[in-house]
């Protein structure tokens, strides 16, 4: 087989092992599993942990949110591994590669008919390993915005968004073509991911955390 060939077959083999990692519906199987609801007739529908945390399962949000970051992770590593297999030098690219469809997979999970979360939580567990210092950066924004504002969406906004910046900045692998577009990437879809929360932000009628809801929003996850 063609070197080229055999090397396309084997990215389209860490593209299958980073999504299926990635689009385990953790929220949405724990919630069915603990309390025999469907997630997504709860609160905005969202798959994603704030929304399992909203729903008033905290213990579950909180299990959520660490699974979303440990797949994301898991899918990272694990496709950097692989990659090195016959192409030693591929580590970096696989590991960025995994990162990017590990995120789609939450985002567009094929069980739930592509109708995932927004990606926030598995963003961050693929930062911290493809870049440490920059995810805890990102990590550090997300908190102080919500710690000033008291919206989870602006602050998985900018926070994401801050994600290309500190990676340029820390890291040299953010210099290669590839990884820098798959930093870019991430945040672009997470961002797009919260159009109707900008929409809301802009009017003035997104939730803010720790206020009386009055009506379902479409918060982070």
């Amino acid at each position: 087989m063609p070197v080229h060939l055999d090397y396309w077959l084997h990215s389209l083999r860490l593209i299958a092992v980073a999504y299926f990692l990635g689009s385990i519906p953790t929220g949405y199987l724990l919630i069915r599993i603990f309390r025999n609801q469907d997630i997504r007739t709860l609160g905005s529908g969202n798959i994603g942990a704030t929304n399992v945390l909203r729903s008033g399962a905290k213990g579950l949000g909180a299990v959520t949110f660490l699974l979303d970051v440990l797949k994301g992770a898991a899918a990272v590593i694990l496709c950097g591994k692989l990659a090195t297999i016959g192409f030693p030098i591929a580590q970096l690219h696989g590991e960025a590669l995994g990162a990017f469809c590990a995120v789609l997979g939450h985002m567009f999970p094929i069980w739930l008919n592509l109708k995932g979360g927004k990606g926030v939580a598995t963003a961050f567990g693929v930062f911290v390993v493809l870049a440490p210092e920059a995810g805890l950066l990102s990590l550090a924004v997300f908190i102080l915005l919500f710690a000033v504002f008291r919206y989870v969406s602006l602050a998985s906004i900018l926070g994401a968004a801050s994600f290309p910046v500190w990676a340029r900045l820390t890291t040299r692998a953010s210099h290669d073509l590839f990884i820098f577009a798959v930093e870019i990437l991430i945040p672009l879809f997470i961002i797009a991911k919260h159009g109707q929360n900008i929409s809301r932000l802009l009017a003035g009628t997104e939730y803010r955390f720790g206020k009386q809801k009055t009506q379902p929003t479409d918060n982070a996850a």
